[in-house]
């Protein structure tokens, strides 16, 4: 929670990573709140004094997920909402704008994505929502201590680089300090 908010702050990117985390982990505990709560939130709470909270938080995600029929696949509203506007922007850096450092970094990106675009069975998925899978499965990989060959971590990395410029140009439309011609 307190996580969550810090991040949709600092890093866009990493918000939206950590929230699919969220929303797989109540999915693992299979709704189960007070069993996710004693088995997983606590374990990671410095201050037990945040438990009601954070039960609350992982409540109200869990309800929206259910209410809305997300209980396989599929991301809460705020995550969607922000998945849209970092599509449009994605969008604007390369029509309206014409962002030629960020259009380097899609050209870098664009073999690997369509190749992870087939692998992952999402053909007529976003390229900003790919580069998001991307990252979440090199996070589940890394979890699960599978090893990533070198060819894969560079695809990951040209994938990364591009997903980390989008995030600094989110943040600075939203604080007002983008300036669409000096990148």
């Amino acid at each position: 929670m307190q996580t969550a908010a810090q991040k949709k702050v600092e890093n866009i990117a990493e918000y939206v990573l950590y929230m699919y985390h969220v929303e797989d982990t109540i999915r693992k505990f299979l709704f189960d709140i007070p069993l996710l709560m004693e088995k997983y939130v606590k374990l990671q709470l410095p201050d037990a004094s945040f438990l009601g909270q954070y039960e609350n938080w992982y409540s109200s995600i869990a309800h929206e997920l259910q209410q809305t029929g997300k209980e396989t696949s599929g991301h809460i509203s705020e995550v969607d909402e922000v998945m849209l506007e970092l599509v449009y922007l994605h969008q604007t850096l390369l029509t309206v704008v014409n962002d030629t450092k960020y259009q380097e970094l899609v050209d870098r990106s664009l073999v690997y994505m369509e190749e992870f675009r087939k692998k992952a069975e999402m053909p007529k998925s976003q390229d900003v929502e790919l580069l998001f899978h991307a990252m979440h499965m090199k996070l589940q990989l890394k979890i699960r201590g599978k090893e990533i060959t070198q060819e894969t971590e560079e695809a990951f990395d040209a994938m990364r680089i591009q997903l980390a410029y989008l995030s600094r140009e989110f943040h600075k439309m939203k604080s007002g300090n983008w300036e669409t011609n000096q990148n």
